[in-house]
């Protein structure tokens, strides 16, 4: 089956499932309200973009400095930076970290890149317990489900889903689950005694700041507090791209990153980790390891899907593209969803299936409208549909194009064949005006209605009113 008609199978389950019709339809609202509230309420909004936009681009251009930089500042303060180019190499490094560690249990943050390198079947095939801590990421674990949302892993779950998840896992007898608020006090009483028994935590990072080492991480629920403090030790898994150079810097991502994602000024907690805990701290880790993951992101340096590097993680472009609102984001079948992940994992992953992406779009533009460093996605999307048409062609489309370009050099035969067949579109409308079938489009009529012609062709049309002019 072709990698369309796989997205197209996929689409079609997610469009008759009214259970996630129901979730899709209540997050739909709520991101895209508060994201358009939040910019409203900024009157620097627009300018605000546009330096978040400078502070990736500069970043990219002083790369190498700024990562070394980076890991002169980790070294300094006591911590390990480890390079894996591949999510091979990210496994392997974890789980050796977590070895030493002496680790039979993890405490895991939200972490994309660790989405990525499929990091939790590793270490379980490994002996080592990873839980989950973001609500979200421990609701999809229970499941045994992958995220369908880069900031709200569990988007597609109804209340009334996670309650039967946490009945079935919990076992803790009969009480209220009615409401969301029983639902989160029950997850985080859970999940409490697992901070306190985790022998290693492993988070994320949105941003890695070069001229003091410094990782930070924006939640809404301090569970990357809990996950980076409490344990011996703490691993960071993220990609190099998450650097930039100064604090200014840093301020200038988390001032658009918060409204662009959830509506919010800023997110409840903004942490930042520095390496283990000094001589004089009363808590924090004893070791303190950064793991930067490549996968193919150092190929896009200088090419024309650099700018995909930009991506700060927001979510917003997903949340206001009407195809991921309309199927949801395991119809992508890939880590990242959405625009941005229809650039993203064919760049990164480049598996068959990811041809299907990029068609993935309706091309209405408002992914790039509320991107909050202006990422090009549409344009993004066109060029990777270049690609993969020059790289496999189908072999009807390129003899219909040869067909087109002869009839072309002949003015008077196409001409004819154009109005016999506007003649012959109409006889098929039966007077009904439109065409519900068309031969040989059937996967483009299935869905909409296309006019019949109505009288002759335009140079018909313009002949005889130029003869009564």
């Amino acid at each position: 089956m072709s990698a369309v008609r796989q997205f197209n199978t996929r689409a079609h389950k997610a469009l008759a499932d009214s259970q996630l019709q129901r979730a899709l339809a209540k997050a739909r609202s709520g991101f895209v309200d508060k994201r358009a509230h939040a910019a409203a309420s900024e009157p620097d909004f627009e300018h605000m973009r546009d330096q978040a936009r400078e502070v990736r681009q500069r970043a990219l251009a002083n790369l190498a400095m700024c990562l070394e930089q980076f890991e002169q500042q980790v070294l300094a303060a006591g911590g390990q930076v480890h390079w894996a180019e591949t999510p091979d190499d990210l496994r392997r490094i974890v789980i050796d970290i977590c070895r030493d560690s002496g680790a039979r249990a993890v405490t895991k943050g939200k972490s994309m890149v660790g989405e990525e390198a499929h990091l939790n079947v590793a270490l379980e095939a490994a002996g080592i317990t990873p839980w989950e801590t973001d609500l979200g990421e421990y609701i999809i674990q229970l499941a045994k489900e992958p995220p369908s949302h880069i900031v709200a892993p569990a988007l597609h779950k109804t209340r009334g889903q996670i309650e039967h998840l946490f009945r079935d896992a919990h076992r803790l007898g009969e009480r209220a689950l009615d409401e969301v608020s029983q639902l989160v006090d029950e997850a985080r009483a859970v999940i409490r005694e697992r901070f306190l028994n985790a022998d290693v935590g492993i988070t994320g990072a949105n941003m890695l700041i070069a001229e003091t080492g410094t990782a930070v991480l924006v939640t809404n629920e301090g569970n990357g507090d809990l996950t980076a403090r409490l344990p011996r030790t703490h691993i960071i898994t993220t990609s190099f791209d998450r650097v930039v150079p100064t604090w200014d810097d840093a301020s200038k991502i988390i001032r658009v990153l918060a409204r662009s994602a959830t509506g919010q000024p800023i997110t409840s907690y903004t942490s930042f980790f520095s390496g283990p805990r000094a001589g004089n701290e009363q808590d924090g880790p004893d070791q303190f390891h950064v793991v930067l993951l490549d996968n193919h992101r150092s190929a896009l340096l200088g090419t024309e899907f650099e700018t995909m590097l930009h991506c700060i993680r927001c979510g917003a472009c997903m949340n206001h593209c009407p195809v991921y609102q309309a199927v949801g984001g395991h119809t992508y079948n890939a880590v990242y969803p959405g625009p941005m992940g229809a650039v993203l994992s064919p760049l990164l992953r480049g598996a068959p299936q990811d041809d299907a992406l990029p068609n993935a779009s309706s091309f209405c533009g408002r992914c790039e409208a509320v991107c909050p460093v202006r990422i090009p996605l549409p344009g993004l999307m066109r060029k990777l549909r270049e690609r993969e048409q020059q790289q496999t062609p189908a072999i009807a489309s390129r003899w219909l194009l040869r067909l087109h370009a002869r009839l072309s050099r002949h003015p008077a035969l196409y001409r004819s064949l154009t109005g016999w067949g506007s003649r012959a579109l109409a006889l098929a409308a039966g007077g009904r005006g439109r065409l519900r079938r068309i031969p040989l489009l059937g996967g483009w009529s299935r869905e909409r209605d296309l006019p019949a012609p109505q009288g002759g062709s335009f140079q018909q049309q313009w002949q005889a009113r130029k003869g009564r002019g």
